[in-house]
């Protein structure tokens, strides 16, 4: 990957910046990939735990973009992913429990990760956590606050934070299938049963907490467990589950959007671009609402790019 002040910085390797990327590859812009972590994905993590994928961040996906729709079929095609389900649980600390029919939401066999992969194949990333603007136009792919270190956001918006708490059973007997929102308790907000995600049934449940919980664990999220394992004998009579892993995320889920779809600002000759799932004016931050903020930012960088070269 080509650098100096001709070539553009993504900083940020979930999906918003991998769209940008395949956006700025196929107009023959060159680009570096910036990410301060190890590996690509972002929001959509899937590490391995005990042998097996686990998504710890984003649960699903939504098809509403024609646009979307387009790459979602090839990704089907590919067997990277699938639908799963149009109807999750929905729990109450005082209810019983009842259903929720929505829009289709989609799996992936090997992890979201997998889709992000996929699009940023044959392209390098680099592990840098940048504390300086480098040369040359940018696009900050990535939680307003992150980006507010770099570079003043225009009507930044909040985050929340979460704490994903991963936990696998010898067995168990949900009352619930697939996934369940948890409505009106302190800890708890949303259920997913991994195994039912992934396709291969294994007893893994992937409970995401409040924003109000998680703000009590940011610095410790290891001690988060035994309130949420207790939470979840609570809510679903879950028995001790044989291991745990704890996720922190500091910026989970914007708070507001954008009333467009990505934002730039000019910096002296340079331009700088902003996308991801903030960035949604047309309805709740998604994972397809945060590739369409990095396509139309790379569209956008490319037309000025290419308008200027002539």
């Amino acid at each position: 990957m080509s650098s100096g002040p001709e070539t553009v910085t993504i900083v940020g390797a979930g999906i918003s910046g991998a769209a940008c990327a395949v956006v700025l590859r196929e107009s023959g812009i060159p680009f570096r990939l910036v990410d301060r972590g190890p590996a690509v994905g972002g929001r959509m993590a899937s590490p391995e735990l005990h042998g097996r994928r686990v998504d710890i961040g984003a649960g699903y996906f939504t098809v509403r973009d024609r646009q979307f729709a387009e790459v979602v079929a090839r990704w089907q095609q590919a067997g990277l992913a699938r639908e799963w389900t149009d109807t999750f649980g929905v729990l109450s600390p005082d209810a019983a429990p009842g259903t929720s029919t929505g829009p289709m939401r989609w799996a992936t066999p090997g992890g979201l990760r997998s889709l992000v992969r996929e699009m940023l194949d044959n392209t390098d990333t680099e592990t840098l956590d940048l504390d300086q603007l480098p040369d040359g136009d940018m696009v900050l792919a990535m939680p307003d606050p992150q980006s507010n270190r770099l570079v003043s956001v225009p009507d930044s918006v909040d985050y929340d934070p979460v704490v994903t708490l991963v936990c696998g059973f010898d067995a168990w007997d949900l009352p619930f299938q697939n996934a369940a929102f948890v409505n009106d308790h302190p800890v708890l907000e949303f259920l997913a049963d991994d195994g039912s995600r992934r396709g291969d049934f294994a007893t893994v449940l992937v409970a995401h907490t409040t924003a109000s919980f998680a703000r009590g664990y940011l610095d410790d999220p290891v001690a988060a467990v035994a309130p949420t394992v207790d939470a979840l004998k609570e809510v679903v009579g879950a028995a001790t589950p044989s291991w745990t892993h704890a996720h922190r995320w500091t910026f989970a889920k914007p708070s507001a959007a954008h009333d467009s779809t990505f934002g730039s600002v000019e910096l002296g000759s340079r331009r700088v671009y902003f996308a991801g799932d903030q960035w949604c004016p047309h309805g709740a931050p998604r994972i397809e609402s945060a590739w369409r903020s990095g396509t139309d930012a790379g569209r956008a960088l490319s037309r000025s790019r290419l308008g200027a070269d002539g």
